[in-house]
């Protein structure tokens, strides 16, 4: 009978998962030979794992350090010559004065800055595509229930530039010259009052539908292509009020062209110290529009904390403050989360008032 070969039994087998890293032959010199098993020292093993740690990272810092290598795009959802481009072109001068690189303004008005903002959503994620967001963002999330984006999903906070108050105005022919000789008016001629807006779910609008349903008043709605013509038919007598960005208006007020009631924000502006709020005599009623840089999803921490940095020392700088103040703003510093939070507040505030009252887009 033939002998049967002789079964050797399979030894336990330990398997470590060591990550993949090219050591070269230093690590065959710290190689121990144990009956044919390889041991490879304690402290080696931890020399790697460290290694696969810090590796991994090391481009990322390297990538922050060295950023922007070419111009960043700063995309604006509206035409220029408004207070978003404005606040956009001050922060694109800055950065590049100070980043070494051209930030260039790129402005891509439409659909109500939906267009700009799925502009940035689709582009890359390496922090050379950022958009100068608005209150129109967060007003839009609730606005168009259709979007192809999610703005709050599909992107992240960098930094707040400013908030300015929306200013409560109207026709020189209007006899209310205070908030509440208006609201008085207003009851005494139901639907007889014209409110200009520049256009369904812009900042205009929303300031001025928050003031309808908090008043009662029933004021008709006459929605623009933007503000100029809106602001264009206010002098001109063709609509009574207006709700429009201290920027787009100041200089028609203090020129006499219109006259303004109050501001939207529940502190008084700067700007024009002696003109009341609208909280002042409707307690709890709060308006403003407000920008600031948010970049795609997913984008390098490294990349945003130094866009936040610069953006923050810019806001700081009596010239730069100073500028702003002009028009009205208060310049919102702050971290990437502390804007994020502003986001939530707001799109969450706006899509109650849109609900109430049932607003469509165009």
């Amino acid at each position: 009978m033939a002998a049967q070969p002789q079964r050797v039994q399979d030894a336990p087998v330990t398997i470590f998962h060591i990550p993949a890293i090219d050591v070269g032959s230093r690590l065959l010199d710290d190689l121990e030979i144990d009956e044919g098993n390889v041991k490879i020292p304690r402290r080696q093993i931890l020399h790697l794992l460290t290694g696969a740690v810090v590796l991994p990272l090391a481009p990322r810092l390297t990538m922050a350090q060295a950023y922007p290598t070419r111009p960043v795009r700063l995309i604006v959802g509206f035409a220029a010559g408004g207070s978003t481009d404005i606040s956009a072109r001050l922060i694109a001068q800055w950065l590049t004065e100070r980043l070494g690189q051209a930030f260039v303004v790129e402005n891509r008005p439409g659909a109500g800055s939906n267009i700009a903002a799925e502009t940035v959503v689709n582009a890359p994620a390496d922090g050379y595509t950022l958009l100068v967001g608005a209150t129109a963002n967060a007003i839009n999330a609730t606005l168009y229930d259709k979007l192809n984006f999610s703005f709050m999903r599909d992107t992240v906070p960098v930094a707040g530039i400013i908030r300015v108050p929306n200013v409560m105005e109207v026709n020189l022919s209007l006899p209310a010259r205070s908030v509440p000789e208006f609201i008085t008016y207003a009851k005494a001629n139901p639907g007889k009052i014209s409110m200009a807006s520049g256009g369904v779910g812009a900042s205009s609008h929303m300031s001025g539908e928050l003031f309808k349903f908090m008043t009662g008043i029933n004021m008709v709605h006459v929605p623009y292509r933007g503000v100029a013509p809106a602001l264009a038919d206010l002098i001109g007598g063709q609509v009574q009020v207006l709700f429009d960005t201290m920027p787009n208006t100041i200089a028609y007020i203090k020129a006499g062209k219109l006259r303004a009631l109050a501001v939207t924000t529940t502190t008084r502006n700067t700007a024009m110290p002696d003109l009341a709020t609208v909280a002042e005599f409707l307690p709890g009623y709060e308006s403003s529009a407000w920008y600031g840089v948010s970049a795609p999803k997913n984008t390098p921490i490294e990349i945003i904390e130094k866009l936040n940095k610069e953006i923050n020392v810019a806001l700081l700088d009596p010239r730069m403050k100073a500028r702003f103040a002009e028009l009205g703003g208060m310049v919102l510093t702050g971290s990437p989360s502390d804007f994020g939070k502003l986001i939530a507040e707001e799109t969450e505030k706006w899509g109650r008032v849109i609900r109430a009252a049932k607003i469509k887009p165009e």
